[in-house]
């Protein structure tokens, strides 16, 4: 069986994308394989197309429900085999569906990690031929890792009890070098095959705004994007609640998701998000990871989140169709106090020793500084994202707000001398609202008590806004002229740079984007025929609903675009369209061929009316001229014909 064949008779695609003929080459080698690989990346494609080459079962360690039943609904919709064992099967549904797996009814079967060392699943593994076990998200195996789930660390005790060994292969989308380290270490992958796709997602659009007010912001955002699909992450089940409330009551069609929902309209809410009974979903970050709807047009984030790896991965669900799509964080530096009051307050791991729990912390810590440097930085906001992640970028993308915006620059040289020497002043004991105090003169308790109003640097900056004296030594941490310590309570310390600055004469200039700038309004990707497209989109939600599917299970937006360009007729032109492989071809085609034909002989029927509109206008002018103008003699003999 041809790899190339399985991509387009069973996916609809005809190539393949970065990254993944490599890893299903070195997976029908029999090598292990290690795949790093951003949200929309297409890694299940890359354990997908050799688990249905392969003579066995493929088994696929997923962490939760939702993104089991997704994966698997999907696998359906495309003609393959596929399963899920987890806890959301009655008793008498597991056993049943365990019994098809043991009659090879399956070619690829997700399974919890917590479900693989039970009795019953081991004698299953010890019985049938398992080619093949994915594990993917694997960051989950890693304490150092986001999501540790501690039933991921069973999966090397499950691979040694069998009594011969598959091939095995592990999926991320984010790892830093210790959590790498961990997952190869922890699963005891065999020499794997590494492969570590670009992270530039060049279809999404990332912009950082701080607005006056984020309520008013939301509304004004939602309304710009009223016709699409979108995600709006809440730092805590408050602001869940009261954002869902203000869209609701404004007319917008919106839902919750966190945890301190019951469990059954938890999951009521976010099925009528993937079936687009609702198409705003306001949560916390309890939600998203095993969703795999790929028309969500954006992201908006209300507040910003703790790591750049948690928000590359929220903010990556936007666009995983390919379509243009918006990734939006709204900034305050309360939310950097907040998050720091998490990791102090954060309930102490089992797993961890408190030396480890410290060292953890610090890394949380470091992690927040990186995303708040993301959150302030006036350059380009892609580019910083891809060096976090170790890879090359170009100094500017043209698609993020910090390229796209326009900026006033601004000398703070005298702000930036003060902030220092307030530092200095200080003894390098207070963190920045201290400073901030300090500087603008204020006669706090805390000034009081401890005698800072009778510092030099009391009231050097009595004239200047805190906002912007924050602002600034945001910037000095950022150019590492000073350094903000971890811990509960982080302090200012002076650099190298800052003590070489203050003997030179040189000037400190940042950039301030414009008040007014006008970020680039959402535009919808053009189809060849916003008519059609809509025809297409109707006919796909009918057939979802009668399928009690997610319509994007039937076919993504990018599937339908293509429909419109192509307009196929036949099942030879319907199986080039992208995403149409030949189980969805016999499924779906006749009923979307049959639009396209509709749809066509409509516009033929409207070209000739329009024709013949146009022809009668026209004689009617003939004889309007001809009764009342006393024209050539050659123009009147000539009009009819020159009509026709």
């Amino acid at each position: 069986m041809d790899k190339l064949k399985v991509l387009k008779d069973v996916f609809g695609y005809s190539s393949f994308r970065d990254g993944q003929e490599e890893i299903i080459d070195s997976i029908l080698e029999g090598r292990d394989v290690f795949g790093i690989m951003p949200t929309g990346g297409g890694k299940s494609i890359c354990f997908q197309v050799p688990a249905l080459m392969l003579e066995g079962i493929t088994l696929v360690v997923s962490p939760l429900i939702s993104l089991m039943k997704d994966q698997v609904a999907t696998l359906v919709q495309s003609g393959v085999r596929a399963a899920y064992l987890n806890s959301s099967l009655t008793f008498r549904q597991y056993n049943k569906a365990l019994e098809n797996a043991y009659n090879g009814v399956y070619k690829i079967i997700y399974v919890a990690p917590e479900r693989l060392c039970t009795p019953e699943f081991l004698k299953f593994a010890n019985t049938v031929n398992i080619s093949m076990v994915t594990v993917d998200e694997a960051h989950c195996v890693s304490q150092w890792g986001q999501d540790f789930r501690p039933g991921y660390l069973k999966i090397s005790q499950f691979l040694n009890s069998l009594d011969r060994r598959p091939r095995v292969n592990a999926f991320t989308a984010t790892a830093t070098d210790r959590v790498k380290k961990d997952i190869i270490k922890l699963l005891e992958l065999n020499k794997p095959y590494m492969v570590k796709t670009d992270f530039d997602r060049p279809n999404l659009y990332f912009a950082v705004e701080t607005p006056k007010s984020r309520k008013k912001a939301v509304l004004d955002f939602v309304a710009e994007h009223e016709d699409s699909c979108g995600v709006i992450y809440c730092l805590s089940r408050k602001n869940v609640e009261e954002i869902c409330e203000l869209l609701c009551v404004n007319g917008f069609n919106a839902t919750r998701y966190h945890a301190g929902l019951e469990p059954e309209e938890r999951k009521q809410n976010q099925e009528d998000f993937i079936y687009d009974r609702k198409n705003i979903i306001v949560a916390t970050n309890a939600f998203g990871m095993g969703i795999d709807k790929g028309d969500v047009r954006y992201v908006l984030h209300y507040n910003m989140p703790a790591s750049m790896e948690a928000y590359y991965q929220e903010a990556g669900r936007a666009g995983r169709d390919g379509d243009k799509s918006e990734c939006v964080l709204f900034y305050s530096p309360q939310d950097v106090r907040v998050q720091q009051f998490l990791i102090d307050q954060d309930s102490e791991n089992e797993e961890l020793t408190e030396e480890e729990q410290k060292i953890v912390k610090e890394r949380q810590r470091e992690k927040l500084k990186e995303m708040t440097f993301y959150a302030t930085t006036d350059d380009c906001l892609r580019a910083y994202m891809l060096r976090y992640f170790g890879e090359k970028a170009k100094g500017k993308c043209d698609n993020c707000s910090n390229c796209k915006g326009e900026y006033d620059t601004y000398d703070v040289t005298r702000i930036a001398r003060s902030v220092i020497r307030c530092i200095d002043d200080l003894d390098e004991r207070y963190g920045t609202t201290a400073i901030c105090e300090v500087l603008t003169g204020l006669e706090t308790d805390r000034v009081i008590r401890n005698g800072l109003d009778d510092e030099i640097s009391f009231g050097l900056l009595y004239d200047v806004e805190i906002s912007e004296i924050r602002n600034v030594i945001n910037y000095l941490v950022r150019e590492e002229y000073i350094t903000q310590t971890d811990g509960k309570y982080p302090i200012l310390t002076l650099n190298h740079k800052a003590r070489e600055f203050m003997k030179k004469d040189v000037k400190v200039n940042v950039k301030v984007r414009k008040k007014n700038t006008v970020k680039p309004k959402f535009v919808r990707e053009k189809t060849a025929d916003s008519n059609l497209f809509e025809l297409l989109r109707q006919c796909r939600m009918k057939i979802a609903q009668q399928k009690r599917v997610p319509a994007f299970m039937i076919f993504t937006d990018a599937s339908l675009r293509d429909m419109t360009v192509k307009q196929p007729t036949t099942e030879k032109e319907f199986l080039t369209v992208s995403g149409v492989g030949s189980a969805k071809m016999k499924a779906y085609g006749k009923e979307f061929m049959n639009v396209i034909k509709q749809y066509k002989n409509r516009c033929i029927i409207i070209a000739i009316c329009q024709w013949l509109i146009i022809i009668n206008s026209l004689n009617d002018l003939h004889d309007l001229f001809c009764r009342n103008v006393k024209a050539p003699q050659y123009l009147s003999s000539h009009a009819f014909s020159f009509t026709q």
